[in-house]
């Protein structure tokens, strides 16, 4: 006869149904021993910095903004000018 399975996932704390094969929530099951392997961090010396740098690179360049172009001042002027004229 196979172990009871656990009501509370020994885990994650979650509710497991009564004839699941594993918790739903973190996959611990039967095998794991409902251990805390399952959420343990499996690379703890990764180098967040460095992964950025291999990933983007140093290099980036930088975003400038430009200011608008005199054709959209003009436009704006206009509008500006039409609305004034529509109003007097």
């Amino acid at each position: 006869m196979p172990a009871a399975l656990p009501e509370y996932c020994e885990n994650c704390g979650a509710a497991i149904p009564p004839r699941a094969a594993a918790c739903p929530e973190c996959g611990a099951d039967e095998s794991t021993g409902w251990a805390n392997a399952e959420c343990e961090d499996p690379d703890e010396d990764f180098d967040y910095d460095d992964f950025v740098t291999r990933e983007f690179g140093e290099g980036k360049p930088e975003v400038v903004p430009h200011g608008l172009h005199w054709f959209w001042w003009l436009v704006g002027l206009g509008l500006i000018a039409a609305l004034v004229l529509m109003w007097v």
